[in-house]
């Protein structure tokens, strides 16, 4: 099982999820997407899909209906879980070996973004809203 990556700002959530995706640091990947996103508070899903794109990782993102929701377990499958008490602003995760790889797995806990530890969970802490799946299977 590959290291999980941890996120090192508040918002950093999808950029972790970027870095797993890419098979990178964190910091490599706020390089290849940029100050502007490092520092934004949002990560929108079709911007995502862009910069995964232009790593050359084929992905489509998706509202997670009914018909959609049993193709989030698919490997590589980045999910948006929708905002809750403990995620007030939604939270990234990406599927990995029939895990969660979360890149701040305290967060309920522990809102200290410099005590936030990554790690893998069974199950999605939260409601799936939005799915970022791979077009192809990665190797």
């Amino acid at each position: 099982m590959r290291k999980s990556v941890t996120q090192k700002f508040d918002y950093g959530c999808g950029i972790a999820c970027f870095a797993f995706a890419a098979n990178m640091t964190y910091a490599q990947a706020e390089i290849f997407l940029g100050k502007e996103q490092s520092c934004s508070t949002r990560f929108w899903c079709k911007d995502m899909v862009a910069a995964l794109s232009r790593y050359g990782l084929a992905y489509e993102h998706r509202y997670v209906k009914p018909h959609v929701r049993r193709r989030i377990y698919r490997e590589g499958t980045i999910v948006l879980i929708a905002r809750s008490k403990h995620y007030p602003s939604g939270h990234y995760l990406i599927r990995h070996d029939d895990r969660w790889m979360d890149p701040w797995i305290n967060l309920p806990f522990n809102k200290n973004i410099k005590q936030a530890k990554s790690g893998f969970r069974k199950r999605l802490p939260g409601r799936p809203m939005y799915a970022i799946m791979p077009t192809q299977i990665p190797s």
